[in-house]
């Protein structure tokens, strides 16, 4: 855990960070984000000591990192930066295990650490082992970063626009790259980016920094639904949660107040609701509104007899999601069940709203024309 209390940095009569105070779990990998000249990469290089703060404390597990030795401290912290920082004397081998060189690990075990992670970021360690960095492209530079990064496992790595040099291919792989690794490896890893796409995509949490103060530091999913102020909401992006459907939710497209009935209800009272709702479709509820069922237009056809009730003729087999599952996996369900709706449920399956195919497609033409 890294844990900044109250920390500010001046240099000279410029104040750089103005008390910043956060927590970065472990495992989690924290994107720091904002205009040129908010205080990202001087936050980030306070962690490794490269800039001490003028006012405050940086804790990581608990240990005041003023107090640490630096270099032993920066040994045991991975860092990654836009320059790739390699050696370019050295052979791809060398490079990347010059931390265990230093840290007197014997000659077998840096060997077969540095084959290890030539194989985890992808490239065959008898093709590039002693190759030079002059000889790579820059996204293959870039994965020898990282694995230098990573060669005596550190739980912590700090990344400094690692990808931001890179042509939008390269760096769209390198993106997914470190995701899968950091599915894999579950290190706590903070990440400078100025690319809000790019921190949208690997960040469990982001921190929108401005004029050396944190403005907001959340979750990608709920920055995008409550960005809390006006420049945040500009520098995400207005409306960008539409671009990103992974993050839009049941609750968000959903029809609020369905048009349902109990079951008990008879065949003409059924018409006549439908009718004067213009729905094709009843959502059937007990006296607390938890759902049952389904009735629709073409049931009622079937059963035209006026002493039949609706829950003679009720569908109970229903498919149904929550208010927090995913447009994808709701659009997945009803191309693969050929399904037109489905209902919304809350705890004990009370029924908090309906899509259905249309509504979702009214939704997004009403944004694409906001957009």
């Amino acid at each position: 855990m890294i844990e900044f209390n109250n920390v500010k940095k001046s240099f000279k009569n410029t104040h750089v960070l103005k008390n910043i105070t956060m927590t970065i779990n472990d495992e989690e990998l924290v994107v720091l984000i904002g205009p040129s000249g908010c205080g990202k990469t001087t936050t980030l290089k306070m962690i490794n000591k490269l800039i001490e703060p003028t006012e405050g404390k940086i804790y990581i597990n608990g240990r005041d990192i003023s107090k640490e030795d630096t270099i032993k401290l920066r040994r045991n912290i991975g860092y990654v930066i836009q320059q790739t920082g390699l050696f370019p004397h050295m052979t791809i081998g060398k490079n990347i295990e010059i931390v265990p060189f230093l840290n007197k690990w014997p000659a077998s075990k840096r060997h077969k650490r540095t084959e290890e992670l030539l194989h985890l970021v992808g490239m065959d360690p008898s093709e590039y082992i002693n190759r030079y960095p002059n000889e790579l492209s820059g996204g293959q530079q870039q994965r020898i970063g990282v694995a230098r990064a990573l060669a005596t496992n550190p739980d912590i790595i700090l990344m400094d626009e690692p990808f931001s040099a890179l042509d939008p291919i390269t760096r769209n792989q390198l993106q997914d790259e470190l995701f899968k690794l950091q599915q894999e490896l579950k290190k706590t890893i903070v990440f400078v980016t100025h690319d809000m796409d790019e921190a949208l995509k690997l960040g469990d949490r982001i921190c929108i920094m401005k004029d050396g103060e944190i403005l907001r530091f959340d979750t990608p999913e709920n920055l995008l639904r409550e960005p809390g102020n006006d420049f945040v909401e500009e520098f995400i992006g207005k409306n960008r949660i539409w671009r990103q459907p992974e993050f839009i939710k049941a609750e968000d497209i959903m029809i609020k107040n369905p048009v349902k009935a109990i079951a008990s209800r008879t065949i003409p009272q059924a018409l006549q609701i439908m009718t004067s709702n213009k729905v094709d479709s009843l959502m059937i509820v007990d006296n607390k509104d938890n759902l049952i069922g389904i009735v629709t237009a073409k049931d009622i056809a079937r059963n035209r007899d006026k002493g039949i009730r609706l829950e003679d003729i009720i569908e109970k087999n229903v498919i149904y999601v929550t208010k927090d599952t995913s447009i994808v996996e709701i659009l997945k369900l009803m191309n693969e069940k050929s399904i037109g709706y489905i209902p919304v449920v809350e705890e004990e399956k009370k029924l908090v709203g309906l899509i259905t195919k249309s509504s979702i497609l009214t939704i997004f033409n009403e944004q694409v024309e906001r957009v």
